[in-house]
């Protein structure tokens, strides 16, 4: 909610979050996005997303009871790229089209 309804820079597209990897102490956040664009939009999103990521913290905090606000940074997640391009050479495989 607080991405999508509160952050308001322009660098940052249509962003999903695929997932949040903690360190084992909770002192760090490792999430994970994806979004459909080319290299520079997913650069400039992931530049506008790290900008951000203080005003999160701050507003996690007002919302969570944690000893440990977590210190975030955002790192784009290629798997839904990846799954696609597998699915289209498997697709060219099928239709004995061979691979790319």
């Amino acid at each position: 909610m607080i991405l999508h309804g509160e952050v308001k820079d322009p660098r940052i597209g249509f962003v999903t979050v695929t997932r949040v990897k903690m360190t084992e102490d909770l002192k760090h956040a490792h999430i994970f996005f994806s979004m459909i664009g080319t290299e520079e939009e997913v650069l400039r999103s992931k530049a506008g997303l790290n900008s951000a990521s203080g005003y999160m913290r701050r507003a996690l905090a007002k919302r969570l009871s944690l000893k440990y606000i977590p210190a975030i940074d955002f790192e784009f997640d290629d798997s839904l790229e990846y799954s696609s391009h597998i699915e289209e050479v498997l697709k060219k495989l099928k239709k004995g089209g061979g691979c790319a």
